[in-house]
């Protein structure tokens, strides 16, 4: 036991550190980082909870759940770079530790440690988690419902569990609509009970079933019944707009009739052998020996096995695909894979496709970083254009670690050569990754030159903006909405410069000023997200033009 709890305690403290290191050293960045972090500062400095807010806008394409808690962890520590990332980070903490505890409680300490080891460097988890957006946050939610689930139905009977179960996918809806898919647990459980299946739970009483089910509504009543209420009291037309926004179009609509991300059925089999390595590398002995145990009728296989199919069809009749999509999937395979590690990581076969994909992948870093800084091909200068030229020595490094790993773990050794491996990725990718390339992808760097254009008492308009640049402006700013077609903002836009051209200055994407405004009188501020951007002033716009452009500002292009 006493070995069980430092082997425990130095998982936790490996998993902190391999998910945690940067926090602090990057601000937010595209695409949907830092349209989160502006909503809840948003909330923080108006106090805009209930109606999220982008500048001026309102913001409905999700609820406001995960910028809620951006916005108190910003409570808590006072510094918006770290505080945007900390959601996320709990949300990965907490899917380990649920995951963990699910398994020991199945199976044992060795199976279950393995099992959460496996999830933390799959390379889907390890870099989504890593990231301030909302599905690492229902992945959280999602695995915390099936933990209470699984708990009642395979180790129960316990109400409790199945209470907060039910409660916390409700929960996971009001964070992204899909959050109800942790419910459909119970179809397997349905299936298994009627076969009496083994391992499973046989719990009575059909009022607490209702009951619990009933409280899978109560956060969803939560949020929904103030945001109704507010809507129809206030008779604020935008506010009306918000409503059928989020509860239709951003649900209903968005699954049945994507407008982009469109794919074949077939798309998460390609996402689960890539972004899945190297668990996806134990599946072709996981499939069969799954096979096996459900052929025996174990139920602690039926039940999460069952639930990633449920999970992969649902989101598969869908035309719009992505990958984050059947991310919380993930948590659930590592459970299902975890009493099969023990006698799979000591198969040959297994060991040799894990020490191949860390040779390969350091192989591959190392020699694409000697080729770009010695022979400086073409791809190797589009590269730099959006990552800076010392992007190669960050590879170069990162493969000769890779080297060195297996070289110290051979192929004996080759699982923990994947985990020394993964650590060594994200530790130099966030302690000197990050603020490489933070200047460029955040936009902190052109809108700190163009506060130094404009002087620290000038007004700078917005024209054409990403979320990034109001979020790293500098002094007084004012933007002209962020939806509004792009020659409307440039009307707006002059109309204001006019209003006192000694003292405004106008910072614009350089599609959006078209023809209408003279380059030589312009400055060049900077490149930033692959997007090219100007400072202007009266003088140089041309009188009576107006740009004819049809694209709209929110184009999701950014990298």
């Amino acid at each position: 036991m006493h070995s069980a709890r430092q082997e425990l305690f130095l998982f936790g403290l490996f998993a902190l550190l391999l998910l945690g290191l940067g926090i602090g050293l990057r601000d937010p960045w595209p695409s949907d980082e830092p349209r989160f972090a502006l909503v809840a500062q948003w909330m923080v400095e108006h106090g805009q909870w209930l109606f999220p807010h982008r500048g001026h806008e309102l913001y409905p394409d999700k609820p406001p759940v995960f910028m809620w808690l951006q916005a108190l962890s910003y409570f808590l520590v006072r510094n918006w770079r770290i505080a945007f990332l900390l959601p996320s980070l709990a949300a990965a903490l907490g899917a380990l530790a649920l995951v963990y505890d699910l398994a020991r409680r199945l199976w044992n300490h060795r199976s279950a440690l393995l099992a959460v080891a496996t999830l933390l460097v799959t390379i889907h988890f390890s870099y989504q988690m890593r990231n301030a957006q909302i599905d690492p946050l229902l992945l959280g939610w999602i695995t915390l419902a099936n933990y209470g689930l699984l708990r009642h139905l395979l180790l129960g009977p316990s109400w409790r569990w199945f209470a907060v179960g039910c409660f916390f996918a409700g929960v996971g809806v009001v964070t992204k609509g899909v959050g109800v898919l942790a419910l459909l647990m119970l179809i397997p459980y349905l299936v298994a009970r009627r076969g009496r299946w083994h391992h499973l739970a046989l719990p009575d009483g059909g009022w607490r079933w209702a009951g619990g089910l009933a409280l899978f509504l109560v956060p969803i009543l939560a949020w929904l019944l103030p945001m109704l209420l507010v809507a129809r009291a206030d008779g604020d037309p935008q506010h009306a707009e918000y409503v059928q926004n989020i509860l239709f179009g951003q649900t209903v609509h968005r699954y049945a009739t994507p407008t982009g991300h469109i794919h074949s059925p077939f798309f998460f089999f390609g996402i689960i052998v890539v972004d899945w390595l190297p668990l996806s590398l134990l599946l072709p002995w996981a499939l069969p020996a799954w096979w096996r145990r459900l052929k025996r009728r174990d139920a602690r296989f039926l039940l999460p096995l069952g639930w990633i199919v449920l999970v992969l069809l649902f989101f598969s009749f869908s035309p719009g695909k992505r990958d984050v999509y059947i991310l919380p999937a993930l948590p659930i395979t590592a459970l299902a894979l975890a009493p099969l590690l023990p006698g799979l990581l000591r198969k040959q076969g297994v060991r040799i496709a894990v020490f191949a994909l860390t040779l390969l992948l350091a192989t591959a870093l190392t020699a694409a970083a000697s080729l770009a800084l010695h022979t400086h091909p073409k791809w190797a200068i589009q590269l730099e254009q959006s990552l800076g030229p010392q992007i190669w020595w960050l590879f170069l490094s990162m493969g000769a670690a890779g080297l060195l790993i297996t070289a110290f773990t051979r192929l004996r050794r080759a699982p923990l050569g994947w985990l020394l491996f993964a650590f060594v990725l994200w530790g130099m990718y966030g302690l000197w990754g990050y603020p490489m390339l933070n200047g460029d992808r955040s936009a902190r760097d052109v809108m700190l030159h163009a506060r130094a254009i404009a002087g620290p008492d000038a007004g700078i308009g917005l024209l054409a903006w990403k979320e990034q640049n109001l979020l790293m402006a500098q002094g007084p700013v004012t933007e002209f909405g962020f939806l509004k077609p792009w020659p409307q903002q440039y009307a707006e836009a002059i109309s204001w410069l006019q209003q006192d051209p000694a003292h405004r200055w106008i910072f614009s994407l350089d599609d959006a000023m078209g023809t209408c405004v003279d380059r030589h009188h312009a400055i060049h501020v900077g490149r930033a997200n692959r997007r090219e951007w100007w400072m202007f002033r009266i003088d140089a716009v041309v009188p009576g033009c107006v740009p004819r452009i049809s694209e709209n500002a929110t184009d999701d292009t950014d990298y």
